[in-house]
C-alpha cells in the first residue's frame, strides 16, 4: 500500500477529490436556496384555477375565479384544483431535477432532492 493513501491513489487525486466534493456541496447549497425561492405556476380551465408552488414542492397559493365555483358541479372545481397543483408541482420538481443534473453532470444521485 501507498504511504499515507489507498492502493493506486495518490495523495494528492484524494485532496482534489475532497475538494471537488467541497465544491459540489456548496453549489447544491446555493442550487436549493434559489430553487426555494422561485415559485412555478400552473392553471387549469383557461386560468379559472391557478395554483403556485415554491421550489420546496409547497403550494403557496391558490387562486379561483368567482365565476368557475358552480355549487351543482363541485366535482368539476375540484379537478380543476387539482389539475393546476399537480402540473405547479411536476414543473417545481422538472426544474429542480435539471438543475441537478446540470451540477452532478447527470449522475444519479438518490436522495439528493
Amino acid at each position: 500500500m501507498a504511504k499515507g493513501g489507498f492502493p493506486g491513489m495518490g495523495g494528492g487525486n484524494m485532496g482534489n477529490l475532497i475538494k471537488q466534493a467541497q465544491k459540489l456541496q456548496q453549489q447544491m447549497e446555493t442550487m436549493q436556496k434559489d430553487l426555494e425561492t422561485k415559485e412555478f405556476s400552473a392553471s387549469a380551465g383557461g386560468g379559472a384555477v391557478k395554483a403556485v408552488a415554491n421550489g420546496k414542492k409547497q403550494l403557496v397559493e391558490i387562486s379561483i375565479k368567482q365565476d368557475v365555483v358552480d355549487p351543482d358541479d363541485i366535482e368539476m372545481l375540484e379537478d380543476l384544483i387539482l389539475l393546476a397543483c399537480n402540473e405547479a408541482l411536476r414543473k417545481a420538481e422538472s426544474e429542480t431535477a435539471d438543475e441537478m443534473r446540470k451540477l452532478t453532470g447527470g449522475m444519479n444521485i438518490p436522495g439528493m432532492f
